[in-house]
């Protein structure tokens, strides 16, 4: 997709997943078999399974990962895990998709599932990258979009370069000030909204704060609440 940013698919024996999850991806490196959790993008069911990941200078996988060919092979762990899923989330009118980086691609695999359009109202995806380059399944999206007129919403969003169609700021940023609630033409709050976010740790730190302030509170299975998260790094 760009530099240091990559898809890989492959073709594995996974055990039935719910979109959302993960699975371990590893390799043998010096006799030593080394393994890291990445989420899936593909829809449950899909005979070939994709992975959308940061290659990390130096680290000891992704690169190898990245450098990997047709007819390569690599190990799957035979689990997969994650609560990162539509069957945690309560009911609600309207689902918030808020993602950084790489973290769009379970949302990805959420929205590829015809029940996620099945059961909200209106669902606002939020892709916040710094160059447009990053904008990682947006013809994907898009086509989605175009298929669910007014019901499904994408708001790309670009903080280190002027693109048009996009907005210009960070997410915690434009939900503060209602420039995102006004691009989606839905608001976000307690009364009717579920937020899923996924991406870097800053994001939704200052994400979870804006969501507080306005009444919202993290959603746990002993404590529904209105918003659930998954951390990259």
């Amino acid at each position: 997709w760009a530099d240091g940013l990559h898809s890989l698919r492959f073709a594995a024996e996974l055990p039935a997943f719910i979109p959302g999850q993960f699975a371990r991806i590893g390799l043998d490196v010096d006799g030593e078999r080394i393994a890291r959790p990445y989420s899936l993008v593909s829809a449950a069911g899909d005979a070939i399974a994709e992975i959308y990941f940061n290659q990390v200078q130096d680290g000891p996988l992704s690169p190898r990962l990245a450098s990997l060919r047709p007819g390569d092979e690599l190990w799957v762990n035979k689990r997969v895990s994650g609560f990162l899923t539509l069957d945690e989330v309560p009911d609600a009118r309207h689902l918030w998709l808020l993602a950084t980086g790489t973290g769009v691609g379970p949302f990805v695999a959420i929205l590829r599932q015809p029940q996620t359009l099945e059961r909200f109202e209106r669902v606002v995806l939020v892709h916040s990258v710094g160059t447009a380059a990053e904008l990682g399944y947006r013809q994907t999206i898009e086509q989605l979009c175009q298929a669910h007129p007014g019901q499904l919403h994408y708001l790309p969003t670009v903080t280190r370069e002027a693109v048009p169609g996009t907005l210009p700021r960070r997410i915690p940023h434009t939900l503060a000030d209602g420039t995102l609630e006004q691009a989606a033409g839905v608001q976000l709050g307690p009364a009717d909204s579920h937020a899923m976010l996924c991406g870097s740790n800053v994001m939704i730190s200052d994400t979870t704060e804006v969501l507080k302030q306005r009444g919202m509170q993290r959603h746990l299975r002993r404590a529904p609440g209105h918003f659930t998260l998954e951390k990259y790094h």
